[in-house]
């Protein structure tokens, strides 16, 4: 899927997100709190038409169905779980150079 694959390649970090979704919610705020000066694609699945076409690609690309779906440098880090053991292992940071 072209917006998908375009957001990835063309975004440091991108999230695929919902916004009623806390786990989204506590992903988009550490990049905002840990990580102010680089820029986040943020994706609202609920309020896009495609956003069920997305959510499915997401799934086939990734296997993970869930959502926050996160993607740094192009890499697919996973939900927020996965996002927030690499920022606190000092993954992030690395990808990030920072």
């Amino acid at each position: 899927m072209k917006l998908v694959e375009s957001a990835i390649a063309h975004n440091q970090i991108t999230v695929f997100s919902k916004t009623t979704c806390p786990f989204c919610t506590a992903t988009k705020r550490l990049f905002s709190d840990k990580f102010p000066d680089v820029p986040v694609k943020i994706l609202e699945l609920d309020l896009l038409e495609e956003g069920p076409a997305i959510q499915a690609y997401l799934a086939q690309k990734t296997g993970q169905r869930t959502v926050p779906n996160v993607f740094v440098n192009s890499q697919h880090i996973g939900g927020n779980d996965t996002t927030q053991a690499a920022y606190h292992n000092g993954k992030l940071s690395t990808m990030l150079q920072i």
